[in-house]
């Protein structure tokens, strides 16, 4: 009975997360459309803003991709981390039918999708051991499109980017130039990987985005620590004051690009840049980038 109940839980925070955006999302995307002056962007924020509304007060789905459900589960001394991972799988299956969920897994032998979000590693589950007394089950809804949008680096690197500029010969022409980059293993190398990667999007993936930011570490850490990254609130202040500053410095950058809300234009491109900073290997400095779309759809159970 118990488990039960755990697992109605679990259903609940699928319905929450799939048909209601967080507070501090929902405020950042306020004061973004406060902020905008681009017509465009801002009759697009409007109706976000109005989605979110009808979402919430008719109990549907934000968006019609439901996307990856991503558990991030700290799971008290002595309680199974099998069992919980058994009610994870199976709320997903109810979920899926009763909010209902579009069903994304896909067997990539077969290509058949299974129907009911229930996979190979899908859900996404990570389990962690903690000495706290309450189990706890942090849910992301991950949007195929802006999963796409994810970018790792290797620093050094260098690329070359196509810019436009005013022809020498002609100033009433345009010219496509390449503009070479080069990052060093440095926060400002990091920084021109961030611009990069949200220069690539080219407004895919539906910003205003979240991004997540991993630096150092290994290849599989920086891309997992990256994502979770955009569980953090849009408000929250990084308690190390150097990287707050970069998260601060890199959200100026991003939004000065003029990518803006649905890749219109305009001032807001993102409404939050969340970075871990872990040690690393001599040898070794990566650099992960996450986005979320504007619909962050998280949320949390305590049990």
């Amino acid at each position: 009975m118990i488990m039960l109940k755990l697992r109605d839980g679990i259903v609940e925070l699928y319905k929450k997360v799939a048909t209601s955006i967080p507070g501090d999302v929902e405020d950042a995307l306020k004061t973004a459309y406060s902020n905008e002056t681009e017509q465009l962007a801002k009759e697009s924020l409007n109706i976000i803003l109005q989605n979110i509304k009808i979402a919430r007060t008719t109990a549907r789905p934000i968006c019609q991709d439901t996307g990856f459900p991503v558990f991030y589960v700290r799971v008290p001394k002595g309680l199974s981390h099998q069992l919980v991972r058994d009610m994870i799988i199976d709320a997903t299956r109810i979920a899926t039918d009763k909010i209902p969920l579009r069903p994304n897994a896909v067997d990539v032998i077969t290509e058949k999708n299974t129907g009911d979000n229930i996979g190979e590693y899908f859900p996404i589950i990570y389990i962690e051991e903690t000495d706290e007394q309450s189990l706890i089950i942090d849910l992301m809804l991950k949007g195929g499109g802006c999963e796409n949008l994810g970018q790792t680096y290797k620093l050094p690197a260098a690329w070359s980017v196509e810019c436009q500029a005013q022809s020498e010969k002609d100033a009433t022409t345009l010219d496509l130039r390449r503009l070479a980059i080069l990052a060093e293993r440095d926060f400002d190398g990091v920084r021109k990987c961030v611009l990069d990667a949200v220069f690539k999007s080219q407004g895919k993936g539906c910003p205003p985005y979240t991004i997540g930011i991993a630096i150092g570490g290994a290849k599989d850490q920086v891309s997992f620590l990256s994502k979770k990254q955009l569980m953090r609130r849009i408000l929250d202040i990084h308690p190390n004051t150097v990287i707050a500053e970069l998260e601060s410095k890199i959200l100026n950058d991003v939004n000065s690009l003029g990518i803006g809300t649905a890749g219109l234009g305009g001032k807001t491109t993102a409404i939050g840049v969340k970075i871990a900073a872990v040690h690393r290997h001599p040898a070794s400095y990566f650099v992960d980038i996450s986005f979320s779309c504007w619909a962050n759809r998280r949320g949390r159970l305590i049990w």
